[in-house]
């Protein structure tokens, strides 16, 4: 029996380039099921692989966005209950009312004849606390103390405003007599 080299050997020139195309033919019908085929189905997989990929990082991204914005407006919010909280306090805090009222007073050169806390009126949404106060200053002091008072953190009105005719001291200066209501606010408690 004859040997395959022999064979290939004793055959037509036509029929070895045949017989090459062939066999070069099942070598690449081989390496593109083999290789190629599972290469490409890998590079695919990947593709989809990186792009579910991507949309998650867009996604994550987003709700960082959402996060840091949210975490902003609730800073923003807490500052503005923080500011709230100085105006319209849950506590009546009237120590540390008729304290400042005093400091103002003593400030703008006041002499503060008669302080006299008045019981707490309750409203729907919130508490009076009223202070009568007599004073005695001139023109331009009791100006200076409204004016202070309305600078300070707290809500407070000013309300039934008396003054009396003025008169003047032996020392030349004119002084008035001012009694007012000084009313300041507190929340219910929650």
């Amino acid at each position: 029996m004859a040997s395959l080299e022999d064979t290939f050997v004793g055959m037509p020139g036509w029929a070895k380039g045949l017989t090459l195309v062939g066999v070069l033919a099942l070598l690449g019908a081989g390496y593109y099921a083999v290789v190629h085929s599972s290469i490409s189905g890998e590079l695919e997989a990947s593709r989809q692989q990186k792009q579910q990929l991507q949309d998650q990082i867009r996604d994550a991204e987003r709700r960082e966005k959402q996060y840091l914005e949210l975490t902003q407006e609730l800073a923003n919010r807490e500052a503005s209950d923080r500011q709230n909280r100085r105006i319209l306090p849950e506590d009546s805090e009237i120590a540390g009312f008729l304290q400042d009222l005093n400091r103002v007073a003593e400030l703008s050169g006041l002499t503060i004849r008669l302080v006299e806390p008045r019981p707490e009126q309750r409203q729907e949404l919130y508490s009076k606390i009223p202070v009568v106060l007599a004073l005695t200053g001139r023109y331009h002091q009791l100006g200076k103390f409204f004016y202070n008072v309305s600078k300070l953190d707290r809500a407070i009105s000013m309300e039934n405003i008396r003054m009396t005719q003025p008169r003047q001291l032996p020392s030349g200066e004119v002084v008035i007599n001012v009694d007012v209501r000084a009313t300041t606010y507190r929340r219910p408690p929650s």
